[in-house]
Formats: C-alpha cells, structure tokens, sequence
C-alpha cells in the first residue's frame, strides 16, 4: 500500500508535528524493540545487534565483508566489524578469504550462528504473532510503506546539511 498523496496535509505545522510525532516514536519503540528483542534471544547467546547481523549474513545469497553488511544493515564498518569481532569467539561467524579482496575477510556464519538465528528467527515469529493479533495487516503494509518512502527521501536530496539546516543558536 502507498500512502495516498491526495490526502496531504496543506497545513506546514500539522504535517510537521505528525512527523516529529512520528520520528519520537519510532525512538521509542526502537529502544523497547531492542530490550525485548534482547530478552527474547539472550539465553541463545545474541542480542539484538548480533542477531540483526546475523540476519544480514542469513538474507545474503552470497557471503559479504564486513562493509557490504554493514552498508546492508544502514550502520558504520565499524559497528559491524565490532560485533563480527565479538562473535567469532563464540562461534557464531568465522572470516574467510575473499577472492576480490584480499584484506576484506567475508564474514560466513558457523551452524552454530544458524543454529542460534534459527531459534531466534522462531522466538520471533511466536512473538509477533502474539504482539500483532487482533490488528489488521493493512495497517502494518501501510505503515511499512510509510517508513520505507521516508527512508526513500532520507537517502536522497531531502538530507539535511549543515549548509541547508543550520544549528539553531542556543540548542
């Protein structure tokens, strides 16, 4: 579903409000998200981060350094290389070869790293079900439309710079 453009607000406050409205909650529940989410696979040796890149490496037909991930995931080379270094102890990921790079290792995840995504990836499922029950799936497709456009815009000429959007003095 695409949000109608029809139905725009003329109004520059009132669409200005709902977006920081908007934006505040997604910090919100992006925070929650990430405690439950931490809750939900702590005792399978992830949190949220690691099970994210996990997921990264998972939905990739073909193994990826840690940059490639990292710009799949929307997050730094270094944030990523962190959490590959912290995994691979535990056995979740190892570093291969790359025969285009030879100092960019593609990051494989072991079986014991599938295992682990594996009862995550169930956990998760049970506890969306329970989460989304009684609300209609429209109104997630909406919403993900939503976030997806203004990804869209983020991504392109509508990124603030400094040059554009100044500090307002006193902040």
């Amino acid at each position: 579903m695409r949000p109608t453009r029809t139905n725009a607000s003329s109004d520059p406050t009132r669409l200005r409000r709902a977006w920081t409205s908007l934006v505040l909650d997604i910090f919100r529940l992006n925070g929650d998200l990430l405690a439950a989410g931490d809750t939900l696979v702590g005792d399978l040796g992830l949190t949220s981060a690691r099970w994210q890149v996990l997921g990264a490496i998972a939905l990739s037909p073909v193994p990826l350094p840690v940059a490639h991930i990292a710009r799949n995931m929307g997050l730094t080379r270094q944030a990523v290389q962190r959490l590959v270094d912290d995994m691979r102890p535990d056995g979740l990921v190892r570093l291969e070869p790359n025969p285009h790079h030879r100092r960019a290792m593609l990051v494989v995840m072991t079986e014991a790293g599938a295992a682990a995504y594996r009862g995550a990836s169930a956990r998760q499922e049970r506890w969306a079900d329970t989460l989304a029950s009684g609300l209609p799936a429209e109104s997630f497709e909406a919403a993900s439309e939503l976030l997806r456009e203004m990804q869209r815009r983020l991504d392109g000429p509508h990124t603030p710079t400094p040059a554009t959007h100044p500090a307002t003095e006193g902040a």
